[in-house]
């Protein structure tokens, strides 16, 4: 009765945690540990504060069950051995990651493991279907949004798992670093304080949050989801990225609203469809995370330096309020409205003719709810070169966006503090989140626009001209 590493990652969460629940069911003691390993390493620096949270409370978690969260830091597959050795464990389980940074370190700690003699298996829960049980009739993968969601909307998604009833302990413990000593926020500065305010972390918080939108929000989701004003969406994105709380969860409580006549939540359904074609993509063509996916862009002339109004755009001083409102939210909250990333998105590859990968990698940064393959996706779509792509040749205006979306203007002026003689403390909390190397102030007049849109849009235009994508 060897004990069972269960190596956490995104998983936080006791239910629907199939790893976790085949290690308490196997009757040996079960040891959890979570590693700050080789690819947590290379997280921004709001995605990396974010975990270290998610980590926080999951080990609370863990301990009021009467078991405990042992922290390591180091390449997984030697941490992994070295566990191993000091507690004579006899296996190794954890679910699966798709992105393909994941995929390779876990393909080395599997080989690794088995190698050595130690059982090591994976298991599902990150995503709602397994990227290679979903094929086209020719037996393909999907390339097209639309015919993948025809395709498993009627499909059966298992019920998610209960929680264990109990996770047997070892009767010792192996020692753990402290999760302070590793300062996961050390990234954000003192933007760590206003973004703490802001993230909604853990298993029972997530549950909440999806409870409050079924009950209350998500029959009118397919209007309010558009409007950045209006508190319209799940806004479970942040716990999905962290595996608070599973996408079949969400499906299953989308489907029982459903049921109960609330058809809106279909749409929300659909939503956790298109993260799993993010995953289905990443899968099957994983250059789609760092390079353009229709490779009939790659002779594009995409610019890629910091230029004077690529710095404005990160430091949401465009003098465009759409953009420059939604850029504010996420550097106050960690997160941006989904109508707010299309437009910052265009507006950055299309107006500024600036490469996608500059918008992937500042969105990688900021954003609590960063998702590998939803974010590779998302500014692919954005700029023209990703599947199912929004047309090349489509500029999105941010100013009749902003006049069909937010006509009252309450968006931006909760998140634009410059011109307003009492402005709010959200759209303050902005210059106490922003480097003070930037020496900004809200007593400063709001910026021109750094780029006629107009002209912006003709350029784009003209170099999109004749060219074969």
């Amino acid at each position: 009765m060897k004990p069972m590493i269960y190596w956490v990652r995104r998983d936080f969460r006791l239910a629907d945690n199939a790893a976790l629940l085949a290690a308490c069911d196997s009757g040996r003691a079960v040891i959890p540990v979570f590693i700050c390993d080789e690819v947590v390493e290379t997280h921004g620096a709001a995605p990396k504060f974010r975990l270290g949270e998610g980590v926080r409370e999951f080990a609370r978690a863990l301990a009021e069950r009467g078991s405990g969260l042992v922290l390591r830091r180091g390449k997984a597959l030697e941490v992994l051995r070295g566990l191993v050795a000091q507690t004579g464990a006899g296996s190794v389980v954890w679910n699966r990651l798709y992105d393909p940074a994941s995929k390779a370190r876990d393909t080395g700690v599997k080989a690794g493991l088995k190698a050595d003699g130690i059982d090591a298996q994976s298991f599902t829960g990150h995503l709602l279907f397994e990227p290679w049980t979903v094929e086209t009739k020719t037996g393909g993968f999907y390339r097209v949004f639309t015919p993948m969601w025809k395709n498993v909307r009627g499909c059966d998604v298992a019920a998610p798992l209960r929680p264990p009833s109990k996770i047997p302990a070892p009767d010792v413990w192996p020692e753990s670093d402290e999760l302070d000593s590793w300062d996961m926020g050390a990234d954000m500065r003192r933007g760590q304080a206003v973004l703490a305010q802001h993230i909604c972390v853990g298993e029972a918080a997530a549950q909440d949050r999806l409870a409050g939108f079924i009950d209350r929000r998500v029959q009118r989701y397919v209007t309010n989801r558009d409007l950045p004003s209006v508190d319209g969406t799940s806004r479970l994105s942040e716990n999905l990225t962290y595996g608070e709380i599973s996408p079949a969860t969400c499906w299953h409580a989308g489907w029982a609203a459903i049921h109960q006549g609330k058809s809106d939540a279909e749409t929300f359904c659909k939503e956790l469809v298109w993260r799993e074609f993010a995953y289905h993509l990443a899968h099957h063509t994983p250059r789609i995370i760092d390079q353009n996916w229709k490779e009939g862009w790659n002779a594009f002339p995409w610019n890629d330096q910091d230029t004077a109004e690529v710095i404005a755009w990160k430091q949401g001083r465009t003098g465009v309020p759409f953009v420059d409102a939604a850029m504010r939210e996420m550097y106050v909250t960690g997160t941006m409205h989904n109508r707010g990333r299309m437009i910052v998105a265009s507006y950055l590859t299309k107006h500024l003719l600036t490469h996608w990968k500059v918008g992937q990698a500042w969105f990688a940064d900021c954003l609590t709810d960063w998702d590998p393959a939803s974010n590779a996706m998302g500014w692919q779509w954005s700029a023209g070169s990703g599947p199912d792509a929004t047309p090349y040749f489509r500029v999105f205006n941010p100013v009749t966006q902003l006049d069909k979306f937010d006509r009252a203007g309450g968006y931006v002026r909760r998140w634009i503090a410059e011109g307003q003689g009492n402005a709010p403390q959200t759209a303050l909390s902005y210059f106490d989140a922003i480097p003070q190397s930037w020496g900004l102030s809200a007593s400063a007049p709001y910026p021109q626009p750094v780029l006629d849109l107009a002209a912006g849009r003709e350029r784009a235009l003209e170099a999109y001209k004749n060219r074969a994508f």
